[in-house]
């Protein structure tokens, strides 16, 4: 799941280092795709500390929800049907239509959440800029962050641009996932094959929302309600 997605689970907590938590292990992989922490194998490491703790609760429920949703029947079935929608814009170029697939179906459903309120992005934005502190640095360091500095730029840059507001128009999340794609390939896309994938995310936007696409996060809250972190 995306940002806004991780997020929803936790869009009632008060606990601004547990909201970081959440989405803190793809803000890590967005700042360097080689960097792979893993606190949660390390937990004496965080226990006396409070916002560590917090922290890593939060990094934990992370785990749990992309380990719910991609064994789901939901992932399963909404990836295959939006790879066959989206195969006439893939018949030419380097992009694997599974790939192009899942990602889209995670970027479609933070667009969702956005566009019908389902999650305040602002105060999503304004917990993380609370718990960008000391004990976020320290946590890091604990966890074995290569470089706190480029990672400090890269989330302080990630908090002023609120990018995740671009996620409203279809055409945005057509233009993030041709970025994605340009981290694995060169020129992944013609612009004839973006024009033909907003159209085919649009129709495939539609049927998501008619399905009920809130069952997906009603599941994963139930599971998550059974656990302690």
């Amino acid at each position: 799941m995306n940002f806004l997605s991780h997020f929803y689970f936790e869009r009632q907590n008060p606990n601004d280092y547990m909201v970081m938590g959440v989405v803190l292990p793809d803000l890590i992989k967005n700042a360097d795709k080689d960097w792979n922490l893993n606190p949660q194998k390390d937990e004496y490491l965080f226990r006396d500390v409070p916002d560590y703790a917090a922290l890593l609760s939060g990094w934990k429920r992370h785990l749990e929800v992309d380990r719910i949703f991609h064994s789901s029947a939901f992932f399963k079935e909404q990836t295959a049907l939006l790879k066959q929608l989206i195969l006439p814009a893939l018949q030419t170029g380097p992009v694997k239509p599974f790939f192009l697939a899942h990602i889209g179906l995670e970027l479609l459903l933070d667009h969702l959440l956005l566009t019908q309120n389902k999650v305040d992005t602002a105060h999503f934005y304004k917990q993380l800029k609370s718990a960008h502190t000391e004990s976020l640095t320290g946590f890091l360091k604990y966890a074995g962050l290569p470089d706190q500095g480029r990672f400090d730029d890269f989330l302080s840059k990630f908090i002023a641009n609120e990018y995740l507001f671009s996620y409203e128009k279809i055409e945005n999340i057509t233009y993030a996932l041709n970025r994605i794609c340009m981290r694995l390939w060169l020129n992944p896309f013609t612009n004839s094959q973006l024009d033909k994938l907003t159209l085919q995310l649009g129709e495939f936007k539609q049927q998501l929302n008619k399905q009920g696409y809130l069952s997906i996060f009603k599941q994963i809250e139930e599971e998550l309600d059974k656990q302690s972190f």
